[in-house]
């Protein structure tokens, strides 16, 4: 078998090439075809524990862990017909004192001077704390979805429990008003029909909330936005003609993205239905909706030169539950916050920008199909 040592002719050589071998910090072992040691270095025996000695005393499978013996055997396989010219794995051992230790594994050959194979090069990493840190993750991303669970059935019972009870509520009270019409100009009984109104519209509101949801793959489809986008406009085509409002869609016609049709349309009426009711008194509205092609996303940009927003103000604020920022008597702070969890449940996000008396711009970033 030929050594891949240099001879001891050229003692310079060999023993800059042993410093070097023996000096790496990651484990360096030369293996028999078969696996068995015929030469490693300090930090290989600094990693497993064993003294060269024990290490030539054993087959390397003595110390790997049961369930990671058969990693190498198909990527091996290909390296022997020469499919492949290397291969990593990642590998269970026992360390001396008998704790497990994870290496990631560079495998590759030594050829004779025909071509045929005859050892191997075996390069350890140590990754046993990257490991340990992905199986943490895991473990809380497990955790986190379990809690998540919960509070979704949490949130269904409550909702549908508080929307039998206000229906209750606001049948009782027609009843009411039905048999006592005098009650109809009691103070009292007005106070507790509003009240009772207010308590239904939340628990819309919350139900609303509640449905919302990580999307499922299942339930992602490839969908035109240009289409969506000009079917929001026909929606609003009263309101923006009633306000005077402007809607310009230059979107391509074959831009696609994807996401859950109820959802991408909701996100599309609500910025536009935003940006005619907070329009500007002192010029004619106009909105401009346009794409471009970001990494791996669609962020379609809606435009607008209404009254703008205060970011300094409600910046931090803006996509909150019933936060509002303008006088608009019918503003209940509810569809920009359902709006920005759609968009996130879809994989995506928002940005804005905004400045009182010129305008804001959203941009949507949906992901690309």
């Amino acid at each position: 078998m030929k050594s891949i040592f240099p001879p001891k002719s050229f003692p310079d050589t060999y023993d800059s090439l042993e410093k070097i071998f023996n000096n790496t910090y990651n484990g360096i072992a030369i293996l028999t075809l078969d696996g068995d040691w015929i030469k490693v270095n300090d930090s290989m025996c600094n990693l497993l524990g064993y003294t060269r000695n024990e290490l030539f005393n054993m087959n390397i499978e003595n110390i790997v862990f049961r369930e990671d013996l058969g990693v190498h055997e198909k990527k091996y396989d290909k390296l022997m017909q020469g499919k492949i010219d290397r291969y990593r794995v990642r590998q269970r051992y026992f360390h001396k004192d008998g704790s497990i230790i994870w290496v990631l594994i560079s495998v590759s050959l030594i050829h004779n001077a025909d071509g045929t194979p005859s050892q191997m090069i075996w390069q350890f990493s140590d990754i046993t704390s990257r490991k340990l840190n992905q199986d943490k993750l895991k473990l809380m991303l497990s955790v986190v979805r379990e809690q998540n669970e919960r509070l979704n059935a949490f949130a269904s019972i409550i909702t549908h429990n508080l929307r039998s009870h206000s229906g209750n509520l606001s049948t009782i009270k027609g009843f009411l008003e039905e048999e006592f019409s005098w009650l109809s100009e009691n103070e009292n009984f007005k106070l507790l029909a509003h009240a009772i109104d207010n308590l239904e519209e939340t628990v819309s509101h919350l139900t609303e909330v509640a449905k919302i949801k990580q999307a499922d793959e299942n339930e992602i489809e490839v969908l035109n936005l240009y289409d969506y986008v000009e079917k929001a406009i026909y929606t609003v085509a009263a309101v923006a003609q009633n306000t005077n409002t402007s809607i310009i869609n230059n979107i391509d016609e074959d831009v696609e993205v994807k996401g859950i049709p109820a959802y991408l349309d909701s996100i599309i009426l609500n910025f536009l239905t935003n940006a005619i009711k907070y329009g500007s008194e002192t010029r004619k509205p106009e909105i401009m909706l346009s794409t471009h092609k970001e990494n791996d996303y669609v962020v379609l940009k809606i435009a607008d030169n209404g009254k703008g927003i205060d970011m300094e103000k409600y910046g931090k604020n803006l996509f909150q539950m019933y936060k509002t920022f303008h006088s608009n008597k019918d503003a209940i702070g509810i569809g920009l916050f359902i709006t920005k969890n759609h968009i996130e449940s879809l994989g995506g996000k928002v940005e804005v920008q905004s400045q009182v008396d010129v305008g804001t711009e959203f941009s949507i970033y949906f992901k690309s199909a």
